[in-house]
């Protein structure tokens, strides 16, 4: 497990105890690096990413603090950190999206409609590398599916869109602690996007399959 998620399983651990408590302001900055035996770039990455999923709320001259919501809401917004170390589900669905959704891409090449492609430019367009994690997770599952929408079939992308709605969490994840994940996603979006353009199957088949193979790639580290 990262020392990121070390970090936040014991805070949780502590939210889960009483010893911290709603509206509760966390200990110094050193002392909590110093108890959670962690360099205090660490335990920043680890309050940046609570304060992402609204578990912390840092005040800037103030301190951080445990948010207002009661304790079984606090532990239900951190439960998907614990369910992604412990289930292996979501690697299952990425692993079925890798052999999918390459084939629909394929299609699509081939298939693919001016004004489909204009499309996915504009979604492409309207993120950046300092786009919150949660739009770039949104602009992520619209860009997927308009790929799979242009290949035509409307099964096969109402299947892998349904396999999707499942990963969610797992993609904000690792948006939230993989360091180059904003732009290593707007890198492939863009390389899947100019196969695309080219109608080239072949390549927009690879592309589509390394993108996807590299979440694999992230999951099986982050789940052993």
């Amino acid at each position: 497990m990262a020392v990121t998620d070390e970090a936040i399983s014991t805070i949780k651990a502590m939210i889960v105890s009483g010893e911290l408590k709603p509206g509760q302001r966390l200990p110094p900055e050193k002392e909590l690096s110093e108890r959670l035996g962690l360099s205090r770039n660490s335990l920043r990455e680890a309050v940046k990413s609570l304060e992402v999923i609204r578990v912390l709320d840092v005040r800037r001259g103030d301190g951080t603090f445990v948010t207002s919501l009661e304790p079984h809401l606090l532990l239900e917004a951190m439960s998907f950190v614990v369910d992604l170390h412990q289930d292996s589900s979501v690697l299952e669905i990425f692993e079925v999206r890798r052999v999918l959704e390459p084939f629909a891409a394929g299609l699509a090449a081939a298939r693919i409609t001016a004004e489909q492609l204009d499309a996915l430019a504009a979604t492409l367009d309207s993120v950046n590398e300092s786009t919150p994690v949660e739009e770039l997770v949104e602009h992520d599952l619209e860009f997927h599916r308009l790929i799979t929408e242009a290949s035509g079939n409307a099964y096969l992308s109402s299947l892998v869109e349904s396999m999707s709605s499942s990963t969610i969490r797992a993609r904000i994840w690792r948006g939230i602690t993989q360091d180059d994940a904003t732009e290593r996603t707007l890198n492939e979006h863009a390389a899947i996007l100019d196969a695309l353009r080219n109608h080239d199957v072949e390549r927009t088949e690879s592309s589509l399959a390394a993108h996807v193979g590299g979440i694999v790639a992230w999951l099986q580290r982050a789940i052993s």
